[in-house]
């Protein structure tokens, strides 16, 4: 086992969970994930595409620690205190887009077989990336990922 893989166990067995950022690569805007939240809580992994790696992580913990005291986020519906003067959502992530959002994820579970909802966050403007007057920049910044076709 290297010291990655190490860091990851030991963080979950200590924190409930991990999080990975990953970089901004090409057309691909970054992205942040947990890891180990349904294994401690029985509740969704948590992705968030588009948003700056600081924002991201606390993001994740918040979602977390919120999970932990018992609170269940549905697809579809709008909660607040997760970015300051915005309500998010939450669509669920299709299997399809594990193998290119969730590696080291499938890496601790061992398959594919644990669900994850991704954050969607709006734009400053108050439009959602599937509102028709979302900018194609904030689109392709945050892609839905709850069909096979993102």
């Amino acid at each position: 086992m290297n010291a990655n893989e190490q860091k990851l166990l030991d963080d979950v067995a200590t924190h409930g969970c991990h999080v990975l950022h990953v970089l901004e690569e090409g057309e691909l805007p970054p992205f942040s994930y947990s890891v180990g939240i349904f294994r401690t809580c029985t509740a969704p992994e948590l992705l968030l595409v588009g948003l700056e790696r600081q924002l991201s992580h606390w993001v994740i913990n918040e979602y977390h620690r919120r999970v932990r005291q018992g609170e269940v986020f549905q697809v579809g519906v709008v909660a607040p205190g997760f970015l300051e003067g915005h309500a998010v959502t939450f669509r669920e992530v299709q299997r399809g887009h594990y193998r290119e959002y969730l590696g080291w994820a499938r890496w601790f579970y061992g398959s594919d077989d644990f669900p994850t909802l991704q954050l969607v966050w709006p734009s400053t403007t108050g439009f959602w990336p599937w509102d028709d007057g979302a900018t194609p920049w904030f689109r392709g910044r945050q892609p839905i990922l709850d069909s096979d076709t993102a």
